[in-house]
């Protein structure tokens, strides 16, 4: 699993890279509310395998209420406390 990850991830960083015109050294991954502390590493160490230097890992659920979040703030008004 690590092994597929790793070239996964390779990919993506490339990918990240050509479309922003720069490198990419830093990665915050989501994985699934279920994974183990042992899947968790291995995914660490796919993206350590891949170059990325892994900031945070979190919970796809945590994932989708910040990205959620984020969306809803550019919404606020900036004159008003809400």
């Amino acid at each position: 699993m690590t092994q597929m990850m790793a070239m996964f991830l390779t990919q993506i960083k490339k990918t990240a890279e050509n479309n922003l015109k720069t490198g990419v050294s830093d990665i915050v991954l989501s994985v699934p509310a279920y994974y183990t502390d042992q899947q968790r590493h291995a995914i660490q160490n796919a993206a350590e395998i891949a170059g990325l230097n892994t900031l945070r890992l979190i919970n796809e659920p945590a994932a989708a209420a910040l990205a959620y979040g984020i969306t809803r703030v550019s919404e606020l008004p900036e004159t008003e406390p809400r």
